[in-house]
């Protein structure tokens, strides 16, 4: 039997990762173009945090870590092809599922996708109207402190500036508190328009191979989405809005809250200034 040609010598180098120096399995490329299997890359790179900085393993150019983790690195559609190709020229059979199968499996994915994105949407607007609520009801709270602090005289001025600043230090963590699960809701939409632009990109455009290669993770990632609550994580960490003024009664002698006081959920708070 005839040894192997040259150009299947070559395929076979091209279509083996550097690191393990098995044929890749889900080939990731690094924008220095050097390419990995995904696994070989968590492994290297397993202490190494979404967003963090991590030199490529061959040539050490340093690239930034995407915000979805090393799993959310770029595929290699390109060697997926090579590898088909060197399956179909070892005279591999593919048994996996069928390109049509796997086409409704992608079709039915991304109409997932779309509903929670457009509830993500809807959950997008409802945190900006928490947000409205809450800047609303602070600022009767400060009204309340003003309206009480105008009836003194100079002398409570100072008490009248601290209480304020309570509610400043309230009014900045609860919009801190919305500001942070949106961000969070956002980072999920984008997540997910980005899972609708690939599997849009795949039925448009992608070959059977390609479909064939991509389908079950994409449906993964998918699984993965779906797992995330939009409603349950925003009705979880929403701020409650327990914060109210108590207007003093001892306007006739000395004490150390003449305007009132401000509690947040029933607990008075302290000068934290």
């Amino acid at each position: 039997m005839a040894g192997p040609s040259s150009t299947d010598k070559e395929l076979d180098d091209m279509t083996e990762c550097s690191i393990c120096t098995e044929v890749f399995t889900d080939p990731r490329v690094l924008p220095c173009i050097h390419t990995f299997c995904l696994k070989c890359l968590q492994n290297y790179g397993k202490d190494r945090p979404p967003r963090g900085r991590m030199p490529c393993p061959m040539c050490r150019k340093m690239f930034t870590i995407p915000p979805g983790g090393l799993s959310a690195i770029q595929k290699n559609f390109y060697m997926e092809k090579l590898l088909c190709l060197r399956k179909l020229s070892a005279g591999q059979e593919v048994r996996e599922k069928m390109p049509d199968d796997l086409r409704r499996l992608v079709g039915s994915d991304m109409e997932k996708a779309t509903n929670v994105l457009t509830i993500t949407e809807e959950v997008l607007q409802r945190l900006e109207r928490e947000k409205n609520d809450v800047l609303k009801h602070l600022d009767g709270i400060d009204k309340e402190i003003s309206s009480a602090a105008d009836k003194l005289i100079g002398a409570i001025r100072r008490n009248k500036m601290k209480l304020l600043s309570e509610v400043a230090l309230i009014r900045l963590k609860k919009t801190d508190q919305l500001e942070t699960v949106k961000q969070e809701v956002e980072q999920h939409k984008t997540e997910l328009e980005s899972f609708k632009s690939q599997s849009e990109t795949l039925l448009s455009s992608g070959t059977d191979c390609d479909v064939t290669r991509s389908a079950n993770s994409l449906h993964d990632r998918a699984e993965e989405l779906m797992k995330f609550d939009v409603i349950g994580h925003v009705d979880s960490s929403l701020p409650s809005m327990n914060v109210k003024f108590t207007s003093s009664t001892l306007l006739d002698r000395k004490h150390e809250n003449l305007v009132g006081t401000v509690t947040e959920g029933g607990q008075l708070l302290l000068n934290q200034l």
